[in-house]
């Protein structure tokens, strides 16, 4: 049965982005599809031929286009981005009721593409595939990764690269940055047109609210809040929380510089171009408030005809950011101890054993995953061999083991394996000399991130000095 299409986004004015076709390539390769996902859209695999997934073949109700957008990049407003290298062939209502989009990214250029290729290297294929299923499998709501086509054409990047096209399926791309673009066009009414979209399609008791649009606000205020401390408990850097990076669904977009720490440090920071730790690790909760200000300016309109008292409005929304992600962040920090029914001495002791992993620049992972053993004296070696002077950690454990903290809820909380950066480094480097293999087999192995493997204990390890990845590239 074919891709059953059904384009919402494409009713909307024409405004709100361009029409084209990917532009197609000479000899594209199929490199893995996700059957699970496809199951899950109600697509049949047969229908995903490297024709489709390269852009080469628009199906049978695809209507493909390339959203508008505008956004702040580090801190920097622009007021027209866009999908420069992407197209959205459509949306189907998968089985379990949920509308999604799929996009081909690096699908050539569009009218947004601000003089660039429209192409991507394979490398950034290969990272997005890689680290957005992971992230799924650990349990961070986020966009998801359908295919990988080899696109059989160079780019040009810092040299030539093997070229790839990537198909991402996302709840929605509507972001921040989709509301500043109209916002920066004093365009009420396509801003109104497309806030009740967004309402209709993620929110939509919102519809019920004294006013919907403060309703969406605090909605989307809240997902952010939990997603942020989500995505930190697992020791995620995002890399470029810029806002055409913050998705209304509430989903983590774009993993482009982004990666999962080795050593914890409180500031550290991967992407190569974030030269001040604007989106460093610790940083990602107050950027995400300072993202969502930007949401509330565009909405102020629709909460009050007086704008000083919208302005009111929208502050006092934005005050329980911090408090959401507060508790969300002890949630998940004091669950990663043990502790089922933290008090706030538990949060602090959460925190006190993060600090002194920043002294030890102790493992993030490993530390986490060494806990539940640690319960008992004999199972401590593990534990304390990332506290190689032992400061402070003996007293700690001796506190802590007074809580009598569950192994249980550990063990559900801290993965055994995570898309580490030297893996993904070593996997792009295979990939681009035409074997696949060790992509699949970490694909593989990081769907099931909480359960010892067989045969897989190397993929536990942190990285050898020589094999420590210092930074991470957008790819674009």
């Amino acid at each position: 049965m074919p891709i059953q299409f059904d384009n919402t986004y494409a009713r909307l004015p024409d405004g709100f982005y361009a029409r084209l076709d990917p532009s197609k390539v000479k000899s594209p390769t199929l490199i893995r599809i996700n059957e699970d996902l496809a199951e899950v859209l109600g697509i049949d695999p047969k229908e995903l031929d490297v024709e489709f997934l390269s852009g080469n073949r628009v199906a049978e109700g695809s209507e493909p286009l390339s959203m508008a957008y505008a956004g702040h990049q580090f801190g920097g407003f622009v007021p027209q981005l866009g999908d420069g290298r992407a197209s959205i062939l459509g949306e189907v209502v998968g089985k379990d009721g949920i509308r999604r989009d799929i996009q081909l990214k690096g699908s050539g250029p569009t009218p947004f593409s601000r003089r660039g290729d429209g192409r991507s290297a394979l490398g950034p294929v290969i990272r997005e595939y890689i680290v957005s299923e992971a992230m799924h499998a650990l349990g961070v709501p986020t966009t998801r990764a359908l295919a990988a086509v080899a696109s059989g054409e160079p780019v040009a990047r810092e040299t030539m690269v093997p070229g790839g096209v990537f198909t991402r399926v996302a709840r929605s791309h509507i972001r921040v940055g989709t509301f500043q673009y109209f916002a920066a066009r004093h365009d009420e009414e396509a801003l109104r047109k497309l806030a009740d979209y967004a309402i209709t399609r993620h929110y939509p008791e919102a519809h019920e609210a004294d006013n919907p649009y403060l309703a969406l606000l605090k909605s989307v205020i809240q997902r952010q809040a939990e997603l942020i401390a989500h995505w930190m408990s697992f020791g995620f850097i995002h890399g470029v929380m810029n806002t055409d990076n913050c998705s209304i669904a509430g989903e983590t977009i774009d993993f482009g510089p982004c990666a999962f720490m080795d050593e914890y440090h409180p500031q550290k920071k991967f992407s190569s171009i974030d030269h001040q730790g604007r989106y460093a690790f610790n940083n990602q909760g107050p950027i995400a408030h300072w993202n969502l200000a930007r949401l509330a300016e565009t909405l102020l309109p629709f909460f009050d005809e007086d704008s000083k008292q919208a302005v009111a409005i929208a502050e006092e929304a934005l005050e329980s950011f911090n408090n959401l992600h507060q508790s969300a962040l002890k949630k998940r920090f004091t669950a990663k101890i043990g502790i089922a029914e933290p008090i706030e001495d538990d949060w602090e002791h959460a925190k006190s054993l993060l600090k002194l992993m920043t002294e030890a620049k102790a493992d993030f992972t490993l530390t986490f995953r060494y806990l539940p053993a640690a319960i008992t004296v004999e199972g401590s070696e593990a534990l304390l061999s990332q506290f190689p002077n032992g400061s402070g950690v003996k007293e700690w454990i001796q506190a802590w083991r007074e809580r009598k903290p569950s192994a249980e809820l550990m063990r559900r909380s801290n993965p055994v394996y995570i898309p580490r950066n030297h893996r993904i480094e070593a996997i792009i480097e295979a990939a681009y000399q035409g074997d696949y293999e060790p992509f699949h087999r970490f694909n593989d192995l990081l769907q099931k991130p909480f359960d010892e493997q067989p045969d897989a204990a190397a993929y536990e390890s942190r990285p050898t000095p020589k094999e420590v990845v210092c930074a991470t590239f957008c790819g674009t």
